[in-house]
């Protein structure tokens, strides 16, 4: 079941690459059915899917090399499946979004499609080098993608980013290659490196080899250099994929390999990881406030919200793991129909520049559809109740709070400032007097807003109705947090006793465990 998420998209872009004569219409509407096709697949996963068994579910194993500790082995869980459904969701509408103009249709569509079933296969890939090699699928198209379709300065944009993804593959296969020969496993499979416990010393080195190589996808300050310069120089169907599917495999790599991998040595580092997290809150929301051109604005708005999926890893309970878990999915779609916008209103009035466009509200010769679906986002973005992002917010600030306050309190404030720059966003996009000098503009079609009903019907749907999002993540988070209870309640432990006034014999204090809050209803 799970190899057919992999088949759909690459028996559709081997179609189309091989189909000669494809107009840029049929090129769109064959990509649409492969996606599409893939879409429902995930749909019918969901419905086969035990919301009572928190564990890998649809485990598929074929021996590969297995002199080399490499088979092909898959299976998914609570996590795996919201990333999988994200995937797939947002490769459809990226498609959609795609210009009928498109140059060279049947390549990028190729390469899209590639894209999706490189990244849907890491999402379920259950071997540390499977994930490695499905991993690095991506870069090449990727590059391709941004290099021949990409705007301004995309040749640099490109570089830069092929470049540092390899840089994050050739640490993560560092180590995960130290992983298993220090550990003895006698295969790369994700189980058998978990049963093997390593001395802390090695498990310290091979997470900060991780810590690095995922920082560096999500990105997280300060391996995010590249992003900015990637967002905006990508069309909007690639940037719609780089922010809302690309950018998971960091946060899930960290999850899945950083945290499942070395428990241990993660407790340790959770401290440095919440104030890590919450660097990154405030770095982005800051930094966008600055920002001038619209693009650039939205894809700084998204190293501060990748802080908050870290923020929930670090703290470790069940509440604040199924927050960062929801984040992720919050995430992708808000960035999604912010990105799309961005493109429509680029397309019709020909500039991002926050110091030109004003307006675009007017009912009669401005964009105002579009305007209202930007602020909706916009609200989403900055956690207005209501909406999908104050719920995955709040399940992170609620969970967090009680292990690590100040990093938690310095997210609340980023999420204030997150308001701050797309209140500076909308009042100079959709409001104010349009300019009589470029006075009316094309038209939006109903195609062209389609993908923005979309995600904009889920964000609302969701934000009403949380529980349809947060119960597919929920027994996988007890399920990850139940693995390391008793390390981290001896670390809060041991933290309260050194707050206590004077000498206290430590069997004078009983260890509390921290995740204490009401599950979820």
């Amino acid at each position: 079941m799970l190899t057919t998420l992999l088949l759909i998209p690459l028996i559709g872009a081997i179609a189309l690459s091989c189909w000669p004569g494809l107009s840029a219409k049929q090129a769109r509407n064959g990509a649409l059915v492969s996606s599409g096709a893939a879409l429902l697949w995930t749909v019918w996963l969901f419905t086969r899917f035990d919301l009572s068994f928190g564990g890998f579910q649809f485990h598929e194993f074929l021996p590969w090399l297995p002199a080399l500790g490499l088979n092909y082995e898959l299976s998914l869980d609570g996590l795996s499946l919201l990333m999988v459904a994200l995937n797939s969701l947002l490769t459809s509408i990226a498609i959609w979004s795609s210009s009928p103009q498109l140059e060279r249709p049947r390549l990028f569509y190729s390469l899209l499609l590639v894209v999706s079933a490189g990244v849907a296969g890491a999402f379920v890939a259950q071997n540390l080098m499977l994930f490695f090699l499905l991993y690095e699928i991506e870069l090449v198209p990727l590059y391709l993608l941004i290099a021949i379709w990409g705007g301004e300065k995309r040749a640099y944009a490109a570089t830069k980013f092929l470049l540092y993804t390899a840089l994050s593959g050739a640490l993560m296969l560092a180590g995960f290659l130290g992983t298993v020969w220090l550990s003895g496993a006698e295969d790369f499979t994700y189980h058998a490196v978990m049963g093997h416990e390593l001395p802390m010393v090695w498990q310290t080195v091979l997470l900060g080899l991780l810590l690095v190589a995922f920082g560096i996808k999500i990105p997280l300050v300060p391996f995010h250099t590249w992003l900015p310069d990637t967002y905006v120089a990508a069309n909007t169907p690639v940037a719609m994929m780089l922010g809302g599917v690309l950018a998971k495999l960091g946060t899930y790599g960290l999850l899945r390999f950083g945290l499942g991998l070395f428990p241990d040595a993660w407790v340790q580092f959770s401290p440095y990881l919440a104030g890590w997290a919450a660097v990154s809150v405030l770095y982005g929301a800051v930094t966008a406030i600055a920002q001038k051109d619209i693009k650039r604005m939205v894809a700084y708005s998204s190293i501060g919200h990748m802080g908050y999926v870290l923020l929930g890893g670090a703290a470790m309970t069940d509440l604040a793991l199924t927050g960062a878990l929801s984040q992720m999915v919050s995430h992708g779609i808000i960035l999604a129909i912010l990105f799309h916008l961005v493109g429509v209103i680029e397309a019709k009035v020909g500039t991002r520049d926050l110091d030109v466009l004003n307006g675009l509200m007017n009912p009669i010769r401005g964009l105002p559809m579009v305007s209202a679906l930007l602020v909706l986002g916009g609200m989403a973005s900055a956690g207005i109740p209501g909406l999908v992002g104050f719920v995955t917010e709040f399940l992170v600030f609620q969970g967090s709070y009680a292990v690590y306050p100040v990093q938690t309190l310095l997210g609340v404030i980023g999420t204030g400032l997150t308001a701050v720059y797309f209140v500076i966003l909308l009042n100079r996009t959709c409001f104010g007097r349009l300019d009589n000098a470029i006075a009316y503009f094309p038209k939006v079609t109903f195609s062209e807003k389609l993908p923005a009903y979309v995600l904009a019907g889920l964000i609302l749907f969701l934000g009403i109705q949380p529980n349809w999002l947060v119960k597919w993540g929920e027994p996988t988070a007890s399920v990850m947090v139940a693995a390391i209870p008793v390390v981290l309640d001896q670390v809060v432990a041991d933290e309260a006793i050194e707050d206590l006034p004077g000498e206290v014999a430590p069997d004078q204090v009983i260890p509390f465990p921290v995740a204490t809050l009401p599950p979820l209803p």
